[in-house]
């Protein structure tokens, strides 16, 4: 068994220019010793419907890396002060793996960059959601950017050093907690 966390970072927007892809292309460069992280891409993952007969082929490939995660770190827009469709549809897609074995107790941490607020109201939202599937969301330290006030360039990148620095924090904080929970088992 490998001590490494191993991180599987969901960004909720689909832009490739998302600040919030931005925040986890950010957050890979800050990773602590111990940790490693891949990314899933939501793009191809088909809204959530009981009613298919066979799991979709990017199901598949989510579940897949969703079962190798120790931890989660997910970026998190906020679209109308909740959460965005697309992150909410592969939590969806997930909870629907038999007895929730995908998500129950796992360590999530929750960043997010958008308007004037940092997506705080969807992050709040999104914790309640967390809790429901058994999830253990990350306390401190919280990370909300401001996705326009000078933090990113062009292209969603962090450009911001207090940005990184909270990241770099948010990480530390997610081995450890990760560590404890892990411990538990």
């Amino acid at each position: 068994m490998s001590n490494t966390i191993r991180v599987l970072g969901i960004s909720g927007s689909l832009r490739a220019k998302s600040c919030n892809t931005g925040l986890l292309r950010a957050a890979s460069a800050q990773l602590p010793q111990g940790m490693e992280i891949q990314f899933a891409n939501l793009i191809d993952l088909p809204f959530f419907n009981a009613d298919l007969g066979e799991r979709p082929a990017a199901v598949q490939a989510f579940f897949d890396q969703l079962q190798q995660a120790d931890a989660l770190l997910l970026a998190c827009p906020e679209y109308n002060y909740s959460i965005a469709p697309a992150l909410k549809n592969a939590i969806d897609w997930a909870s629907r793996y038999p007895d929730n074995a995908l998500l129950s107790g796992k360590a999530v941490a929750i960043c997010g960059a958008g308007g004037g607020m940092g997506t705080s109201r969807a992050q709040y939202h999104l914790r309640q959601v967390c809790v429901y599937l058994d999830l253990h969301p990350l306390n401190k330290p919280e990370v909300f950017a401001n996705a326009f006030a000078g933090g990113f360039d062009a292209d969603g990148n962090v450009i911001d050093e207090k940005i990184k620095s909270s990241l770099a924090a948010q990480l530390l904080a997610l081995k450890a907690w990760s560590q404890l929970l892990k411990g538990k088992d």
